[in-house]
């Protein structure tokens, strides 16, 4: 009796597991996504004050100098050959928005109001938007698998065994190139957006050229520009440090270094999206808008 009692009271509970399966897999799988991103996300924000004292060590101690030839030498990686992408995906960019504006202004008998919209939008918007997307595929990828086919191959435990910081070394100046290249780029990216609309609206659109001058001094104002130019330097940020750690993070050889490009990019991406909604979010509750 006692025994034929056990059995039944262990299948009711294999039954109970069996039906609160369904539940408990999902729940699980959420927990586990979400400590595995505030891992990463602590990561990430650790890399970037490490990053950030030993950069302040080298503003203001001598004995830790920055490496302002590999500054530069990432600069140039990093940023002057972007320009010429950013600037192409930029122009078509403000060619589209000018030939789709047409269209629903004509309704309103306002075509040369193109020039209002495209200005603002891409002054605040669009131009560090594009640049940054364009400049996580072009150099984020490139930063992460660099450095993880350093930590493949063991030369960052080849740093570290020579008493020298891979911090410091590697993420220091990739960190500051990313970020200055991005503010320019987004500068860049503006500009080429603005002047392609310019070009498809004087010769398609028939929208003289003062006009659209006008129109476009009058509604663009300087704080759209140091927007833009505040959103560039926070979006270069991200790109680097986000690609750094990803880097640094790499194991199980070259297909690891492979997920770490995968990773960078989308990660990037989603973090270039929310940090331009909180930017936003901040200036509209300013009243800078």
């Amino acid at each position: 009796m006692g025994d034929t009692a056990k059995e039944g009271g262990s299948t009711r509970g294999r039954g109970a597991s069996v039906l609160l399966l369904p539940v408990l897999f999902p729940l699980a799988l959420i927990g586990r996504r979400t400590i595995g991103i505030l891992d990463h996300t602590g990561d990430v924000f650790y890399l970037f004050t490490d990053t950030s004292r030993w950069f302040l060590r080298g503003l203001f101690s001598r004995k830790y100098r920055l490496g302002k030839s590999a500054i530069v030498s990432q600069v140039c990686r990093i940023g002057v050959e972007s320009i010429f992408i950013v600037s192409l995906v930029s122009a078509a960019v403000g060619l589209i928005l000018a030939l789709q504006l047409s269209p629903p202004l004509d309704d309103f008998g306002q075509r040369d109001k193109v020039a209002n919209i495209i200005a603002v939008a891409v002054l605040r918007e669009l131009g560090p938007l594009i640049g940054a997307i364009v400049l996580t595929g072009f150099a984020g990828a490139s930063i992460a698998a660099e450095i993880g086919t350093m930590v493949v191959s063991e030369e960052i435990e080849a740093l570290e065994a020579s008493a020298l910081n891979p911090i410091r070394f590697l993420v220091v100046p990739r960190l500051l190139a990313s970020t200055v290249s991005m503010t320019c780029l987004g500068v860049i990216s503006s500009f080429c957006a603005i002047v392609a609309a310019l070009l498809i609206s004087v010769t398609m659109l028939g929208i003289p050229y003062e006009t659209y001058v006008d129109n476009m001094l009058t509604q663009a104002k300087l704080v759209d520009f140091w927007t833009g130019v505040a959103k560039g330097g926070v979006f270069g940020t991200l790109i680097g440090i986000i690609a750094c750690s990803n880097g640094l993070r790499v194991t199980g050889g070259a297909a690891g270094v492979g997920r770490a490009t995968t990773y960078t990019v989308v990660e990037c991406v989603v973090a270039i999206v929310v940090a331009d909604l909180v930017f936003t979010a901040i200036f509209f509750a300013l009243g800078l808008f």
